[in-house]
């Protein structure tokens, strides 16, 4: 029988060999033998070659490097061919080697590496001159060009850190350099991607940010100091610490001297040339519409990763459906209504006595004291154990805190969009009134009460239910009870008149009251429903009564889509921004499907809002759009206005183009003036200067037809218009606002009230009596009108 081996045993035989090693190895160290010193020297190469082999998978191939050579970022175009942005991984503009002062590059070579076309790609006489100074305790640095160029190409794959590891990784990325790139190639990439602080990358941008100038135009001086700074970009800052980069540049112009790059004469004259440094930080440009473009360059991140590709090297091209005149148009339109009303806030809110909150008096004192409360300063006092008052009087007395308060919250914000209708196609987007001081996009992002622009909703589900534009109302006062002895008491600016109304009137003119009533009989969710399939799909809808005139946030764009679901004859197409991405020689690599439209409501009742919605333009509140630009187009819009004049919305309609915009403040709590503040005075201009450089450019038709039918029991006034006045005077460009004067415009009532537009005649249609019987004058509000009541059941 076998005896199982000892474990304990095999242990001990382990120990006992490791001990008669050890003690062999210290022998032949005691007494060295000769073979054993050739070994053991070349031991040393043998296992730093075995290093160096293993670190070659980890630094960049030859296949990248390739690549990098050709990098061109992605791009994205508009519909007609305009550039709109360029994904770069650095704000810099790529100059060839031609076009570089020599200047520049003979400072480069001169200072960083002169024997730069002779070696390829490591200069080991300067590596080990480095590498013998740094042991005597003067750090040097031994990197040529090439491999400082390897280390700005791949940052991430070689590091920056003082280790023999990152050495190597250097250095086997720089051979690989040379044997890909030509040393002219070397020279260019190398001197369009050195950084040079404040977000400038390349020479060029350096010539512009440091001197006001090209990178071709630079003097032997501003060469020097250019290059100077590469040693430290921080530390010979010539903005910040500029006596070492004097310092620092006449080092360079010593080194340029010393290898016949500059004459030896002319150096002592030189060295007594001040910097002169024209200092400009320079800014990425924006393109004309940089919050959508923020929007496609993060879609084009996630198809890029998924489809193996690079944005800021492979070349892509994203084709828009945005029309850059268009959007141009818009950004104008938006920029020059801003300013005026900007001017009127600056006025309303002047910064007197240093925005002392206790010389403005009722809410505006309180508002001031809330914007202190949430200031970061004012929570840091407090944090530091100051009292409410004495953090605010702290916070009064600091007139940087209170501009810096004043400009954030005071800072009046626009959104705007415009989309084709009949293919859902985005052709102009306007997130806010400056992409540089405020990235928050107001068509997609912001929620804010859409006001009256929802009330086509409410009578859009009445029509749904077989109501018609001429079906009348009483314009009185109700209270409506909501169950638990609360009431809903919905009022317009005047009170109610007492008289009887038609549905139509109702919309046209923004009537509250009206509304109310007609919400009662379809109900909120018919309302919240239709919405919903017009296109407010991201957006939560309360269903209670209120929704009715437009109390539920929803975006711009969710009104916009929707409002383009009227013009489209009730059919709801998604809104489309991309059209294709194409490699850099034009090859479609994804062809967008176009959305397929959905039939929302049924094309009755998208025709009859249209159509209602067009004497709101023609008469109602959005009249502004004929009286003030001018336009005698087939088109229909709607104003909104919020409580308190804290939202400002317009949409207008066509059957080419739907526009909308909004406007306010960020901090809802901040209102807009009860002159200029309404949907009509506010919203309404940017898209009528919009419309009327469209139509005025011919970007669109203005002989463009609804399919909508014209309701022939009410004259209309626009073929009227067009037939007596065919050459209509030019408009002129809006003056500044007139404080002195109101906006209101007698053909453009505001909102919530009601007066016929003189010489608007309603024609009388015999119908049969009992379809004409309306809801008449009562004592109790709670009745809800026949039209809209339930039928009664049938008696036996």
């Amino acid at each position: 029988m076998t005896t199982p081996p000892n474990p304990s045993g095999m242990s001990g035989t382990y120990t006992s060999r490791f001990r008669q090693f050890a003690d062999r190895a210290w022998y032949h160290l005691r007494h060295p033998t000769r073979r054993g010193v050739l070994l053991a020297v070349a031991a040393v190469p043998a296992l730093l070659l075995l290093y160096v082999l293993l670190l070659i998978p980890f630094t960049p191939s030859i296949s990248d490097l390739r690549k990098a050579k050709t990098a061109k970022p992605s791009v994205v175009l508009s519909a007609d061919g305009k550039e709109l942005a360029v994904f770069k991984r650095a704000n810099r503009d790529w100059v060839k080697l031609e076009d570089i002062s020599p200047n520049v590059v003979n400072a480069l070579i001169a200072t960083e590496d002169r024997r730069f076309y002779d070696h390829h790609g490591m200069d080991f006489k300067r590596t080990a001159a480095a590498a013998v100074n740094t042991f005597k305790g003067d750090l040097q640095g031994g990197s040529t060009i090439t491999q400082q160029l390897a280390r700005n190409l791949y940052p991430e794959d070689i590091g920056r850190s003082a280790t023999l590891t990152r050495k190597i990784k250097e250095a086997i990325t720089a051979l690989k350099i040379e044997s890909v790139y030509t040393k002219d190639e070397i020279l260019e990439t190398y001197l369009n991607t050195v950084p040079f602080l404040y977000n400038a990358y390349g020479i060029e941008m350096a010539a512009r940010t440091y001197f006001d100038k090209s990178a071709d135009e630079l003097d032997v001086l501003e060469s020097a100091t250019l290059i100077g700074m590469l040693k430290g970009t921080s530390y010979y800052n010539p903005v910040v610490n500029p006596g070492r980069a004097l310092e620092r540049r006449n080092t360079v112009l010593a080194q340029m001297v010393k290898h016949g790059k500059v004459p030896e004469a002319k150096l002592a004259a030189l060295k007594k040339m001040p910097l002169k440094v024209d200092f400009e930080r320079q800014e990425e440009p924006l393109g004309s519409a940089p919050h959508l473009a923020q929007q496609l360059k993060r879609w084009l991140i996630e198809w890029a990763d998924r489809n193996d590709y690079n944005i800021y090297a492979d070349g892509l091209v994203v084709r828009t459906t945005l029309d850059s005149r268009l959007q141009n148009m818009a950004n104008a339109a938006v920029t020059m209504q801003m300013d005026r009303l900007q001017a009127v806030v600056n006025s309303d809110w002047r910064l007197t006595s240093g925005w002392n909150a206790k010389t403005r008096p009722g809410q505006a004192r309180e508002l001031v004291l809330g914007f202190i409360r949430d200031s970061k300063e004012y929570k840091a006092a407090r944090a530091a154990g100051y009292s409410d008052d004495e953090s605010i009087k702290a916070i009064q007395g600091n007139a940087t805190v209170l501009q810096k308060l004043r400009n954030d919250k005071l800072r009046l914000q626009a959104g705007f969009m415009a989309v084709d209708p009949t293919n859902g196609h985005v052709k102009a987007w306007v997130g806010s009134r400056d992409y540089a001081s405020d990235q928050f996009d107001h068509v997609s992002q912001a929620r804010r009460q859409p006001g009256s622009t929802f009330k086509p909703f409410v009578y859009a589900a009445a029509f749904e239910n077989g109501s018609r534009p001429n079906d009348v109302f009483v314009d009185q006062a109700l209270e409506i009870p909501l169950g638990n002895g609360a009431f809903w008491r919905p009022g317009d600016a005047g009170g109610p008149s007492g008289a009887t109304m038609t549905l139509r009137q109702g919309l046209m003119y923004s009537k509250n009251s009206i509304t109310a009533q007609v919400m009662q009989g379809v109900g909120p969710q018919h309302v919240a429903k239709l919405a919903k399939s017009m296109g407010v799909r991201q957006s939560k809808m309360d269903e209670v009564l209120s929704l009715a005139l437009g109390t539920s946030p929803v975006t711009l764009k969710e009104m916009v889509t929707s409002y383009s679901t009227l013009a489209n004859d009730g059919r709801y197409i998604e809104p489309m921004m991309i059209a294709r991405v194409e490699d850099r020689n034009g090859k479609v690599l994804e062809q967008m499907v176009e959305p397929v439209a959905e039939t929302a409501m049924q094309t009755t009742v998208a025709q009859t809002v249209v159509d209602v919605l067009r004497g709101a333009v023609d008469q109602g509140t959005g009249a502004g759009i004929r009286s003030r630009y001018g336009i005698r187009a087939d088109v229909a819009g709607k104003t909104g206005t919020t409580q308190d004049n804290t939202d400002a919305w317009f949409i207008l309609m066509s059957p080419q183009l739907v526009a909308g915009a909004w406007v306010g403040f960020n901090d809802n709590r901040v209102t807009m003036g009860s002159g200029w503040g309404q949907g009509s005075q506010a919203a309404l201009p940017i898209v009528g200067e919009f419309f009327r450089r469209a139509y005025r450019d011919r970007v669109a038709d203005v002989n463009a037809r609804f399919t909508a039918p014209r309701d022939t029991s009410v004259a209309d006034p626009a073929p009227v218009e067009i037939e007596v006045n065919r050459t209509p005077a030019p408009v002129e460009e809006p003056s500044p606002i007139d404080r002195s004067v109101s906006f209101a415009n007698p053909a453009a009532p505001r909102e919530g009230s009601w007066q016929p537009s003189p010489g608007i005649r309603y024609v009388t249609v015999q119908v049969p009596a009992a379809e004409l019987q309306g809801p008449q004058p009562v004592a109790n509000a709670d009745i809800v009108p026949r039209d809209l009541q339930p039928p009664e059941p049938r008696r036996p």
